[in-house]
C-alpha cells in the first residue's frame, strides 16, 4: 500500500531533507520513526530536496508499506517519537501510481525578509535587511522574470547537467506588511538554488544596488554572474506542493 504524507519542519535543525550519511537529514528522522512503527526499514520519497537550513510548511513524501490500522492511527504513531522540529500532520493511502516528486505539477516558495533587526525568536526564519527596501522596484524586476523561460542565470552550477533549465515561473510577487517583506515564487519546478538566487537578485534591487531592468537582462544573457547572490537559506520556506 502506498501512503502520501504531508509534514512541516524547521530546517535549521537538519542538513536538508535528503538522507545524509550521518543521519542529519529530515528524511533520516522520519525513516527512523517509521522503522519503529512498522517494525522494518522503509524508504520514503520526498517531493524535492532542500538545502540545509531551508524550512517547509507543507512538504510531501510517500512510502510503500502494509498497515492494517486506520490512517489516523498511522498519523498518531508517526507523530510520537519525532523531534519537535518535525510534524507529520496528514497521512492517507493513495494509488500506486502516485509519486511525491514526479506527480507534482508545481511548487510554491516564500522568502521572508525583515527591515531592521528581527527579534531573537524570528531571526532563524527570516533575513534582516539594514535599510528600507524599494519594494516597487523589486516588483518591477519580478514582473520581468515571469513566464516560461530559461533560468540558467539563476541556478547553481551543481545541478544535474542533463536537466533542462527551462521553467514556467507562474508567479513572482513581492508583498510588504509593514517591515516584513515576502517574496513569493511559484513554478512548475525550480532549479538548484533558483529561488534563493531570485531572492538574492530582488534584494539587491530593493537595496538600490541593481537596476530593475538589469535583472531581465541577466536572464536573457543565460549565464551566472556575481550580480546574482544566493540569499541565505534561513529565510526560505517551501510553502506548498501542487498535484492534479
Amino acid at each position: 500500500m502506498r501512503w502520501k504524507c504531508t509534514c512541516a519542519f524547521d530546517g535549521g535543525a537538519f542538513n536538508g531533507w535528503q538522507s545524509q550519511a550521518d543521519g542529519s537529514g529530515v528524511q533520516d528522522a522520519i525513516e527512523g520513526r517509521l522503522a519503529v512503527v512498522l517494525g522494518e526499514r522503509v524508504r520514503i520519497h520526498g517531493s524535492s530536496r532542500t538545502d540545509s537550513g531551508v524550512h517547509a510548511r507543507r512538504f510531501v513524501f510517500h512510502f510503500d508499506a502494509e498497515w492494517r490500522h486506520s490512517a489516523g492511527a498511522l498519523l498518531a504513531a508517526l507523530r510520537t517519537g519525532l523531534p519537535a522540529s518535525v510534524l507529520v500532520y496528514a497521512a492517507r493511502p493513495v494509488p500506486g501510481s502516485f509519486h511525491a516528486r514526479f506527480s507534482a505539477t508545481g511548487k510554491r516558495y516564500r522568502y521572508h525578509l525583515y527591515e531592521g533587526l528581527p527579534l531573537p525568536f524570528d531571526a532563524p526564519y527570516c533575513v534582516g535587511i539594514a535599510r528600507v527596501l524599494d519594494t516597487d522596484a523589486m516588483s518591477a524586476a519580478a514582473r520581468g522574470l515571469t513566464g516560461r523561460r530559461d533560468f540558467i542565470s539563476f541556478a547553481a552550477e551543481s545541478g544535474d547537467p542533463r536537466e533542462s533549465t527551462v521553467r514556467d515561473l507562474r508567479r513572482l510577487e513581492v508583498i510588504r506588511r509593514h517591515r516584513h517583506v515576502r517574496i513569493v515564487a511559484e513554478a512548475d519546478g525550480f532549479l538548484y538554488r533558483m529561488v534563493r538566487s531570485l531572492a538574492g537578485a530582488l534584494i539587491r534591487v530593493g537595496e538600490g544596488k541593481l537596476p530593475p531592468e538589469r535583472v531581465a537582462e541577466i536572464l536573457r544573457e543565460r549565464r551566472r554572474t556575481h550580480e546574482v547572490p544566493t540569499a541565505p537559506a534561513r529565510g526560505l520556506f517551501l510553502e506548498r506542493v501542487f498535484y492534479r
